[in-house]
């Protein structure tokens, strides 16, 4: 019979190959390349595949457990080594400056207190006809967090059910005839249901529908009253406090004085900041709008409160801090204003009446923000090991320009990168490794011929 000779099979590091025949007793690391005597007889492949693939695969789970490092290069280019020192310093100052020393990284934050607003007002003030005190001109008189407060007034008086032309103002209102008018109709936008009259309109020629309404209409019979004369003397008081839940926190804007305090004190940041008694002429006036203007078309101011408190200080440092300004879009003519309708109800012998008032004025908004703060070892620690991980940034970007513009021939790329993996060259004798100094370097007695791949 012939004889014939079975080459090596090469281990590869990664990979569950076939390996040797039942029986042989492994060292659990991969094995050297060896010749096979060619009197031997081959061995099956089924007998030799399975015993070797548990093996190898063996291997691969503690290979799994490997300890890898970098490989690190230094490279002479001041170029380089400037562009990599400035990179880690900006990111350095970011985190110790913007986000340790502005936001406070180091501490656990809260958003949001629970708060509660009381709000009265005093004053009064006279129109062309009356006094008006608190009970007329606040809207509603419960003192919540928001409310109005009325500086004109169109006022409808002895308003009958009955039947009255329409209001011109209404669209569709004008007729020439009866025809025009279809009883029982009824326009959302007008003040009642037509009864199928065209009559003759409050004054001028012209002609409405009659309905069925409070008569007259409001247009034809108001009276206005100016209540802004004495309006900036308003005063307006605003209890507030707030909580914070998870630090047990709590405060508010009232500090426990006497009671004449609060009697004789308004508003002053600088020396009374806990007497918080505003004018409503200085609410105006911090807000940036006229008085007159405003007392005339409406409005909405917002009082906003601002309660940020750093928690590693003492409680003195935990103040309120307020601003003003106009919430509603003053410069679109369409939503500008603030206007709304209430009525006020009589019966004089049997015969029911109202007055209806048109109010113009400025609604108060009080609204409350805030955030407290205090150390915390968690958002520290992530704080600081996300400083630490992107000053990795500068290696990542000088990498980039190293190995995209400053890579002539190939330099750094094959000295930053190395490779070692088994090559299939067969050994000159059985169980010997080929005796090249830059393989044999790498090799140990139990592993398989390497080679340095670049």
């Amino acid at each position: 019979m012939p004889q014939t000779a079975q080459g090596a099979q090469a281990l590869g590091g990664g990979s569950c190959a076939p390996g040797p025949a039942e029986g042989e007793q492994g060292t659990g690391v991969p094995e050297p390349h060896f010749l096979m005597d060619s009197s031997e007889p081959a061995a099956p492949e089924k007998e030799r595949s399975a015993p070797h693939m548990a093996k190898t695969c063996w291997n691969v789970f503690w290979g799994f457990w490997d300890y890898e490092t970098p490989k690190v290069i230094v490279v002479k280019n001041r170029n380089l080594g400037f562009i990599y020192r400035t990179v880690q310093l900006l990111i350095l100052l970011y985190f110790v400056w913007y986000v340790f020393i502005i936001q406070k990284g180091y501490q656990d934050s809260e958003t949001g207190p629970e708060s509660s607003v009381i709000t009265k007002v005093k004053g009064i003030t006279k129109s062309q006809k009356k006094v008006w005190d608190v009970e007329e001109y606040v809207k509603p008189p419960e003192g919540g967090s928001v409310f109005s407060i009325i500086t004109r007034a169109e006022i409808t008086p002895f308003q009958t059910l009955g039947t009255c032309p329409e209001s011109i103002r209404i669209r569709n209102a004008t007729c020439f005839s009866d025809d025009d008018c279809i009883a029982g109709e009824m326009d959302m936008l007008g003040n009642g249901e037509k009864t199928g009259r065209c009559v003759p309109y409050y004054r001028g020629t012209k002609k409405t529908c009659e309905v069925s309404a409070w008569c007259p209409v409001e247009d034809e019979a108001v009276n206005s009253e100016f209540l802004g004369q004495m309006a900036p003397q308003f005063t307006i008081l605003i209890k507030n406090s707030i909580h914070y839940p998870k630090f047990q926190f709590s405060k508010g804007n009232i500090r426990d004085y006497d009671d004449g305090y609060l009697k004789h004190c308004t508003f002053n940041a600088d020396t009374d900041l806990y007497c918080p008694i505003f004018k409503l002429g200085f609410i105006v006036e911090q807000a940036g709008e006229n008085f007159t203007e405003l007392a005339h078309k409406g409005g909405v101011i917002g009082i906003i409160i601002n309660w940020n408190c750093d928690l590693d200080l003492s409680e003195s440092k935990c103040n309120p801090k307020y601003s003003f300004r106009r919430l509603d879009p003053k410069h679109i003519q369409a939503s500008s204003g603030y206007n709304y309708r209430f009525a006020k109800y009589y019966n004089h012998n049997g015969t029911d009446s109202r007055t209806l008032i048109k109010a113009y004025g400025i609604r108060i908004d009080v609204i409350v923000h805030g955030q407290a703060g205090k150390f915390s070892l968690i958002p520290t620690i992530i704080n600081l090991a996300t400083a630490l991980t992107s000053i990795g940034v500068g290696s990542f970007l000088c990498d980039w320009i190293l190995l995209t513009f400053m890579n002539k021939n190939k330099v750094y790329s094959h000295r930053k990168f190395d490779k070692v993996q088994p090559t299939p060259t067969p050994s000159p004798s059985l169980g010997q490794c080929p005796t090249d100094s830059s393989t044999s370097q790498s090799q140990s007695s139990t592993s398989p011929c390497y080679r340095w791949a670049n």
